[in-house]
């Protein structure tokens, strides 16, 4: 048993079943590590030979760690619909889904039928667990997702034009006639926020805890829930607004307008950080990809387009109207119109977006919104008499991170996460279009660099702490006032000497520039003509 093999592979003393087992792992090793490793043999330097080294073998054992995790803790595959022969995806219905998954996964296939209140708007909790319905003529609900019991049901009597949670599923906001109102689950009102007006849409930036709300004036607010502080309010002057979405990237919150342009705000900004021209007609809709960089728009002009947020240019034309959007955790992008709702896929990595899934409701019935569940393959559906929800596989993440989002928290689990969370907020300074450029060091503008004034009043106090320096006496013969007023002189001189050095680099730099900036202004065909310096 214990005997082993003096010339065999290390790898053939291994039972079968852990040799497969560390295969396995060798191939999802090398799809975390950084490429080929660097070849350190033909470097000379030995001190960078060992720092090289080193860096090297923390990226495999990285790599590792991350393949293991993904062995043991990621146990959750996903998968997306895959077609036989001639057979389309997009053909696939519901019931021919329905009749394959699991018991658990074809509960999430249903429809909610109530006509007196609709239409209907979601939203999702960050777990998914939990699912908030608003009606246009006062119904609030609040479900729980997991085991489909209804927690609170009420009757507001007046219109209901948005609904969102706020942190956890404990608090939400309805956007009503007048005025947004917060409410616990149990539906007991906790506030009335008079100060945003008639409000048409509203989001909840979650680790930030600020309530961003657009009224039908096309002003702009952001409130703080924790301390009640309205942190910033602002009148966008683009006219009344139905489109409002936050990217999850960097919270910078964007606005489709009746001309076409997309403009996207901070807090901390009056004016648009952008303010682009996305379509010819008015905005219907637009949503956000999980990474930041990707952004989907439609207008009334029956085209969707996809954006790269990065260079702010169009990378796909889709043909097709959409009255609202929505990105999966996964990448997939959904568009209901009408009573139809189509699911694009990026299959190739190349973002390009092709036909994926379509899902036909009744006949009449007029989608108002989608949402994806977050950790499950669900489409969530709220249309003109009711709600629905449908599968699409591959659109969820399959495995969830327990300190982010977790489905099955207790409420124990629940209060630390808030007590956490609320330790973590972030102050509105830090929403930007790059939030990586936190912690990075401020480049100095001009208006930060001394003025000439400055500088030579610099140079004086230097030069009078020179001329105030104490010599030390000498020995008799060498302590005469000439050669005293020379060390003076000595010592002036050394101290204006870092500034006169200074004064000629600047003056070397701006003769540079305009040698440069007179050659360009000339054409190549005129350049021998122009006029040079006699030199000495």
């Amino acid at each position: 048993m214990g005997a082993k093999q003096e010339n065999g592979d290390p790898e053939n003393i291994l039972p079968p079943i852990e040799q497969e087992l560390s295969h396995e792992l060798d191939t999802k090793v090398k799809k975390y590590l950084r490429g080929e490793g660097a070849n350190l043999e033909v470097l000379k330097d030995k001190k960078l030979k060992g720092q090289l080294s080193v860096r090297e073998d923390l990226y495999g054992i990285s790599a590792k760690a991350a393949a293991k995790a993904e062995k043991w803790l990621m146990p959750s595959k996903g998968g997306y619909l895959e077609a036989e022969g001639i057979e389309k995806t997009w053909r696939i219905k519901q019931d021919a889904i329905n009749r394959e998954v699991d018991i658990s996964s074809a509960k999430n296939q249903y429809d909610i039928v109530l006509p007196d209140f609709g239409p209907y708007t979601l939203d999702f909790t960050s777990s998914g667990r939990y699912m908030a319905a608003a009606g246009r003529k006062g119904h609030l609900a609040v479900v729980d997702m997991k085991n489909m019991s209804l927690i609170k049901e009420m009757q507001v009597r007046e219109t209901v034009r948005d609904i969102v949670f706020l942190h956890n599923e404990l608090f939400f906001a309805a956007a009503q006639k007048k005025y947004p109102y917060i409410y616990n689950r149990d539906g007991v009102e906790l506030h009335c926020l008079k100060e945003h007006g008639a409000v048409t849409r509203l989001q909840f930036l979650k680790n930030h805890f600020l309530l961003v709300s657009i009224n039908k004036f096309g002003q702009l607010r952001y409130q703080d829930v924790t301390m009640g502080e309205m942190i910033s309010n602002f009148r966008t002057g683009l006219g009344r607004t139905d489109v409002m979405l936050a990217n999850p990237f960097n919270g910078v919150v964007a606005l489709g307008h009746s001309g076409g342009t997309v403009s996207m705000w901070k807090p901390t900004s009056a004016v648009p950080l952008v303010k682009m021209l996305c379509h010819p007609g008015p905005i219907t809709a637009l949503a956000f990809h999980p990474n930041g960089n990707l952004m989907a728009t439609s207008g009334k002009e029956k085209k969707i387009k996809i954006w790269d947020l990065r260079k702010f240019e169009v990378l796909q034309v889709i043909p097709g109207h959409a009255k609202t959007l929505d990105f999966s955790q996964k990448g997939l992008l959904a568009a209901g119109t009408g009573s139809y709702v189509q699911i694009l896929g990026d299959f190739s990595g190349s973002r390009i977006y092709s036909r994926y899934m379509g899902h036909s409701i009744v006949k009449g019935y007029q989608i108002g919104k989608v949402a994806f569940r977050p950790y499950e393959d669900v489409l969530g559906i709220g249309h003109s008499m009711g709600w629905s929800s449908i599968l699409i596989p591959g659109s969820g993440e399959p495995n969830f991170d327990t300190w982010l989002a977790n489905p099955f928290e207790t409420s124990k689990q629940r209060r630390e996460k808030e007590i956490h969370s609320l330790l973590d907020k972030l102050p509105p300074e830090t929403i930007m279009l790059d939030p990586s450029k936190i912690g990075t060091l401020k480049s100095a503008k001009k208006k930060d660099k001394p003025t000439k004034k400055e500088k030579e009043a610099e140079m004086e106090a230097v030069v009078e702490a020179a001329k105030g320096t104490a010599i030390r006496k000498k020995t008799k013969g060498k302590n005469k006032p000439s050669k005293i007023a020379v060390k003076k002189k000595k010592i002036v001189e050394r101290a204006k000497r870092p500034f006169l050095e200074k004064q000629m680099e600047e003056e070397n730099v701006t003769k540079k520039k305009q040698k440069i900036s007179e050659e360009i202004s000339l054409p190549t065909a005129l350049q021998r003509f122009a006029r040079k310096k006699a030199t000495a």
